[in-house]
């Protein structure tokens, strides 16, 4: 390279690095070390910490470092994997199991002390008739009153309430701890006092609150918890568990939850349910073992019946005839329920005497139920001294009653059946019109209690009679050939038993669960045949026990459609909507949105358009985030801050002002005097004699009455006077900042009457005529909808959808609402109320259609009286801090908060 060039070349080079810079290296290598460089002194900074940390720590051993790493291990593999569902459910059934098993043990120890009381306390007849009313008499009166003062939501079975929650309606308290306590304790009372009331429906409940309570307080399970559908899975999956823990029926719970709770089933849910009713049902099992209850894990109600020919073909027309009575019988049962409820709310002075008097009506009918189930009177002729477990037993027992010099242990069961007045016949007739009687009235006391135990007893003893009828009858057996088969009276129960609870019920599953009861299929064809046929009878007679438990509460669930005529097929959505529909749209003004919250209380949710001329759909927009825009807009932080703003204006145009003004002259003069050495020495501080406590100091600034010329303070000082003036003014705007906050005090002595009170932080606010004009002010300006959440795609419907498919769409999804548009163009709503009257109007064929050119459609309130009643104590917070907002939401404040 020449001389002349490489002068060139740094020429160049040193234009170029004083227009530009220059590089020393390049820069994806330079933002390599970099990275480099900071990892490395972050690796030494984290190596740091952890030795100072280590100097902190006291001195472990080699073995307890490792024994430390290998439960950290240990946890971060097992119990940190919380949020898994194998887990969940795995716990779900263990916690369902712990409770029923504790349940079942106050049952027990309840009953037994019942009989104790009645055997051994005393012999007289009307001391043991004190003994066996005044204990279950205590008991019911401590469940009414435990459940009432602890949570209401306990009171019944618990499916209706279950079902309409899967169903997609929010029933608020119902899965709640309170709940929880009140349904066991009550439940425990009820059940241990003897009443005729079952275990299974309350239990469902139970183990869904345990659900619900799982999903809350693990953390791992917070988002399930929040998650609409991974809830309802875990709900489902509960309620197999509750059906399981309290028949050890695993494979019968999941099917029978999955029949009683859902309307759509997910497949992905069955395992689920399956898994968790396992665990469940096992853990109740082995505690029973464990508390020697038990020898082995076994059938609830073990059998024995002979499995090479249990029955003979013949016998299939007897067992029908069992299936076609129990579904009649179940059909009145269900019907004389709602009979007794709807008596008792007929007589308007008689229900309001009771609702006064809560404890009356139990009183009465546990006084009347105690007294006909009365060992020593008609109890003698039903068995009475026995558990339910004891009764189920022995009417499933292989035995036949009507033998001839029956063994030791088929005598005994024979003589509680039996009495010196009265054959096996008359007993069971008895029990089963007296069960049925009781049951049906027991059921409507305010208690947490289900109706399966007692349905499934008396369908039991029916067909414990058709069997020994069948056995008296044919005493040889049935002949089919050269083959003579003894008649099995416990087959017959066990028939009866399923098919009476499962026309009840409108359950099919009750054969499953009668199978993992008894431990045996031997009878399976003849209990199908019967569950079938006694289902056919009672769902073409009546609705189920917890459907109609749900109208008798009126509980927003939506009944399913009988019917697939050609009727249903041409009803179309736009014959039940509603036509004037209340709404929210662009460019509305505060003022507007106060007027729709005040004259739509009810209402959950509002359709959110572009304008009220073309009304194309938007969104929707939930009443809680209209509250908290005007909250936003019209709060007491949002007035503060105004007012904040205000007053750092006025400050600065004051300082600006008084900066301005001349400065004035001093009017304090130094004037010599003679003798200044001698004055200052009479009065300096040392010389100055102590001053005596008689003589109380005088203050400087109190103004002296004789005038003077070296006054300071006089009534021509204008900026003084101004200072004092403009303080008094802002005191007498000062607020709290917390006004909620109590007063903190200094502690006081006993010789000291007066507290010293600390200074509060105090906030300037507004007066009521500056509040009102500036709300005034607020509410003409229009809504800024971006600052709350819309959900962008509500579920939407066209006008010619049919009923059949609303109502599939509503029971898959569980809806609440739909909006129904036209090309886009909100025209419409329909709701649970709509949709449900029309289906009731079909059924009942006294459907009307609607004229396309009303305009004026159901009543608006349609929507609102499907949804759950929403508390509106929270977010009306900001009414209280603003007086015209109070005048407006007067009204709503009083009726979200009903006495």
């Amino acid at each position: 390279m020449t001389e002349e060039s490489r002068k060139e070349k740094n020429a160049l080079g040193y234009e170029h690095t004083l227009m530009f810079g220059r590089y020393k290296e390049d820069l994806g290598e330079y933002a390599k070390a970099e990275a480099q460089r900071a990892k490395s002194l972050k690796a030494l900074r984290k190596k740091e910490e952890k030795l100072s940390s280590l100097d902190l720590r006291p001195y472990r051993s080699k073995w307890q470092r490792k024994c430390i790493g290998w439960m950290s291990i240990f946890w971060k593999h097992t119990f940190a994997r919380l949020g898994e569902d194998w887990v969940f459910l795995a716990l779900l059934g263990i916690l369902s199991s712990l409770l029923s098993f504790a349940m079942d043990y106050g049952i027990a120890i309840c009953q037994k002390a019942r009989i104790w009381l009645y055997r051994d306390l005393t012999e007289h007849p009307a001391q043991q008739y004190l003994a066996w009313l005044a204990f279950p008499l205590i008991l019911m009166l401590f469940s009414a009153g435990f459940v009432h003062i602890v949570a209401a939501q306990a009171v019944g079975s618990g499916i209706p309430e279950m079902k309409t929650i899967l169903r997609g309606v929010v029933l608020k308290e119902y899965l709640t701890f309170r709940t929880l306590v009140s349904k066991m304790v009550g439940l425990t009372a009820s059940l241990g006092s003897g009443m005729p009331l079952g275990k299974e429906g309350p239990f469902v409940h139970v183990a869904s609150i345990v659900a619900t309570l799982l999903s809350k307080l693990v953390t791992s399970f917070k988002g399930i918890y929040e998650n609409e559908s991974r809830t309802s899975e875990m709900l489902a999956a509960a309620c197999a568990v509750g059906v399981a823990c309290s028949f050890a029926a695993p494979i019968g719970g999941v099917l029978f939850s999955i029949e009683v709770t859902s309307v759509f089933f997910a497949v992905r849910n069955y395992w689920r349910g399956f898994f968790a009713a396992c665990c469940g049902a096992m853990v109740w099992r082995l505690l029973a073992v464990w508390f020697k209850d038990e020898e082995t894990i076994t059938a609830l109600f073990k059998t024995n019946f002979r499995v090479d020919f249990p029955f003979d073909p013949q016998e299939l027309v007897a067992f029908a005839m069992i299936g076609v009575f129990c579904g009649f019988a179940g059909a009145f049962f269900v019907w004389f329920h709602r009979r007794i409820v709807e008596f008792n709310r007929k007589h308007k002075k008689l229900n309001t005497f009771l609702q006064k008097n809560r404890f009356i009506y139990p009183a009465i009918v546990t006084t009347v139920i105690a007294t006909l189930t009365f060992p020593l009177g008609l109890g003698k002729f039903m068995a009475s001294e026995l558990t339910t477990h004891e009764q189920v037993s022995e009417l499933f027992s292989n035995t036949t009653w009507t033998g001839t010099n029956p063994p030791l242990d088929e005598a005994i069961i024979i003589s509680h059946w039996s009495t010196t007045q009265s054959n096996i016949y008359v007993n069971l007739v008895i029990y089963i019109v007296v069960t049925f009687l009781t049951t049906a009235w027991a059921a409507t006391i305010p208690v947490p209690a289900g109706v399966f135990i007692p349905v499934f007893k008396m369908g039991a003893a029916f067909g414990r009679l058709v069997g020994e009828c069948m056995a008296a009858w044919f005493p040889d057996g049935v002949r089919l050939g050269e083959t003579v088969t003894k008649i099995i009276p416990g087959g017959y129960a066990v028939v009866g038993a399923a098919a009476l609870s499962g026309s009840v019920t409108h359950t099919v599953s009750t054969s499953v669960i009668v199978f993992e009861l008894t431990g045996q299929m031997s009878h399976i064809l003849p209990v199908i045949v019967a569950v079938l046929i006694s289902n056919a009878i009672a769902q073409s007679l009546q609705p189920s026990i917890y459907d109609s438990i749900i109208k008798i509460k009126k509980l927003p669930y939506l009944p399913p459609i009988l019917t697939v005529s050609s009727v249903a097929h041409n009803v179309y959505v736009d014959e039940i909507m509603v036509r004037d529909v209340v709404h929210v749209w662009q460019g509305m003004t505060y003022r507007e949105i106060v007027n729709i919250l005040k004259m739509n209380k009810q209402f959950h949710s509002y359709p959110f358009v572009d304008s009220p001329e073309s009304m194309i759909l938007l969104g929707s927009i939930q009443r809680v985030e209209l509250k908290k825009l005007l909250e936003n807009q019209l709060g007491r932080e949002r007035r503060l801050k105004e007012m904040a703003r205000r007053q750092s204006i006025d400050d600065a145009r004051n300082k600006l002002q008084f900066s301005d003004q001349p400065r004035k002259m001093s009017r304090f003069e130094i004037i010599p005097v003679s003798g200044s050495d001698k004055l200052s020495t009479e009065i300096s501080p040392t010389s100055s004699p102590p001053l005596s406590p008689k003589s109380p100091v005088k203050s400087i600034l109190k103004p002296s009455p004789l005038t003077s010329p070296y006054s300071t303070i006089t009534s021509q000082d204008f900026r003084l006077r101004q200072a004092f003036e403009t303080i008094f003014y802002k005191a007498k705007t000062l607020e709290d900042a917390y006004p909620d906050q109590t007063d903190v005090s200094a502690p006081s002595t006993p010789s000291i009457q007066k507290r010293v009170q600390l200074p509060k932080e105090r906030v300037i606010d507004m007066s009521e005529e500056e509040q009102h004009s500036w709300e005034e002010e607020q509410l003409n300006k229009p809504v800024d909808f971006g600052q709350c959440h819309i959900d962008p795609a509500p579920f939407q419907l066209v006008e010619r959808t049919t009923l059949i498919k609303v109502h599939s769409l509503f029971s898959m999804l569980g809806l609440n609402h739909a909006y129904v548009t036209a090309i886009g163009r909100l025209v419409g709503i329909v709701a649970l109320k709509e949709v449900r009257k029309a289906i009731e109007n079909l059924h009942s064929g006294v459907f009307n259609r609607m004229s396309e050119s009303d305009d004026s459609g159901p009543e608006i309130e349609a929507l609102s009286s499907e949804l759950p009643s929403e508390t509106h104590s929270e977010t009306d917070e900001y009414i209280s801090e603003s007086r015209p907002l109070t005048r407006l939401y007067k009204s709503e404040v009083e009726d979200s908060h009903p006495v």
